[in-house]
């Protein structure tokens, strides 16, 4: 939150290559899925989601995760599987500069998935997800372990000593992407405050968003 908040206040918007801090944080990634429902291919969800978290996250982790995170929501809407996405975020982010630290967390949570019986310790292993590679790491070991069960996989992601949040929203976004919104628990629907009109925006931005892409460019780093 604090490197989201002293990023907006400077007057020249970070990007990539003119970043305003060194900030590694999760936040970036927290809000770039829904890139990956509006752009047309993978590489332009990783560009465009590294381009949407530098605004407020300088170091190359904390927008590197978000593409790739962009881009596994991408793949998955065009119907591929979980697996297959985490294969194809990794050979993009193979293609930056300073990747390594990204691979090498997501590479952990797959091998950790493996045996298909999460641990409390596996997570921990993993780190607290403060930081966007750990963040992204904690929650695609989740999603991997929900076996196609959202409340089991996003029950996970929030209870651990960490940025559980923030691991919970990511872990929600791909699962609930994966399954759509039938697989989300109606219990926790029916408590959710001003749920008709949180989903009548969420429909509105994915249509103005759509339709203003051919805007983008007026934008600078877009």
């Amino acid at each position: 939150m604090n490197s989201c908040l002293s990023a907006l206040h400077v007057a020249e918007m970070g990007t990539m290559e003119r970043p305003v801090n060194n900030s590694k944080g999760c936040g970036g990634g927290m809000r770039v899925a829904p890139v990956g429902l509006i752009v047309d291919d993978p590489k332009e969800a990783f560009n465009l989601g590294c381009e949407v978290a530098a605004i407020t996250h300088g170091h190359p982790s904390g927008y590197l995760a978000s593409g790739a995170l962009a881009a596994i929501i991408h793949i998955i809407k065009t119907g591929g599987e979980l697996s297959e996405t985490i294969d194809a975020a990794i050979r993009l982010l193979e293609q930056h500069r300073d990747h390594q630290e990204c691979v090498d967390a997501i590479a952990q949570a797959v091998d950790l998935a493996v045996d298909g019986n999460p641990k409390a310790e596996s997570i921990q292993q993993m780190g607290e997800g403060w930081v966007a590679e750990e963040a992204l790491a904690i929650s695609l070991y989740c999603a991997l372990c929900a076996e196609n069960d959202f409340k089991k996989g996003v029950l996970m992601a929030v209870n651990h000593s960490g940025d559980s949040d923030s691991t919970g929203a990511i872990t929600g976004n791909i699962l609930g992407c994966l399954m759509g919104n039938s697989s989300i628990p109606g219990e926790w629907i029916e408590q959710l405050e001003l749920k008709e009109i949180i989903k009548q925006l969420g429909v509105d931005l994915f249509i103005q968003f759509r339709n203003d892409r051919q805007g983008w460019g007026q934008y600078p780093g877009w």
